[in-house]
């Protein structure tokens, strides 16, 4: 049985997984799950997060170290965190058994406007300057990456509960968002079963992203038809289903 370790993306972290963790479990019968968080997230949080993917790959294998997980592992990741799985079945492709990668971007399959679209830029910076304000950047955060709006101000209190129990300090954001900027994916796809997710309509960052990536690795790759970037947020139950129905086709579980 294999060890199945998610990974979030920039700022986020174990917590902000919401209903997704339960839903992989009871459609693709998952017994072994670890939520892991980068540096400068989460139970990470007092952790200066490095400038680089490398560096981050490092400290997340550390982490299942420390939780004597068993490789191969199968690796689920979004954003920020699918370019760390994705480094990390680069460096160390016998540590990685399968990946599923959720609205990820990485150079050179998308340019800058692509990997972070423009108009999302002025409320970034207004994040950047309001940083210790937690609810105004929470609702900020669910309006740039989340299109189901019905439970909005429950997420945006319980993200904001979230965010003072573990600040994720305005440097290690910087940092985490300068080594996202700045990660090269290689040519050569993993050695591994992979699969690429993506929202078609994420205001955050171009799907077109995970299409090249996808294309240029010869990897499968499925669309959601709505959800914004924060997809597990979304539809956790459609993400969980695909992952079940991808799993059945590849034989990766």
């Amino acid at each position: 049985m294999s060890d199945w370790i998610l990974l979030r993306g920039l700022t986020r972290e174990a917590r902000h997984w919401g209903a997704l963790p339960a839903a992989l479990q009871a459609r693709c019968g998952i017994a072994r799950m670890t939520l892991l968080d980068l540096p400068g997230n989460g139970a990470q949080a007092a952790v200066r997060a490095p400038p680089d993917v490398a560096a981050m790959v490092e400290h997340v294998r550390a982490g299942a170290r420390r939780q004597a997980l068993a490789p191969p592992y199968r690796v689920l990741a979004m954003s920020l965190g699918a370019m760390v799985a994705a480094e990390w079945a680069r460096r160390y492709p016998r540590e990685i058994g399968a990946l599923v990668l959720v609205n990820t971007s990485m150079r050179p399959f998308g340019s800058v406007a692509q990997r972070l679209r423009p108009r999302n830029w002025p409320a970034l910076a207004g994040m950047a300057l309001r940083w210790h304000d937690g609810p105004y950047c929470e609702r900020t955060i669910h309006r740039l990456t989340c299109n189901a709006v019905a439970t909005r101000e429950t997420d945006v209190a319980a993200w904001s509960a979230i965010r003072a129990s573990a600040p994720v300090s305005r440097g290690n954001a910087l940092r985490q968002l300068w080594a996202a900027a700045r990660y090269r994916a290689a040519a050569a796809p993993p050695s591994c079963p992979t699969l690429l997710v993506s929202s078609t309509a994420d205001h955050l960052v171009d799907p077109a992203c995970s299409a090249r990536l996808a294309a240029a690795w010869g990897v499968r790759h499925r669309w959601h038809p709505w959800a914004g970037h924060d997809l597990p947020h979304d539809d956790p139950a459609w993400l969980a289903a695909t992952v079940a129905h991808w799993l059945g086709e590849t034989g990766a579980a």
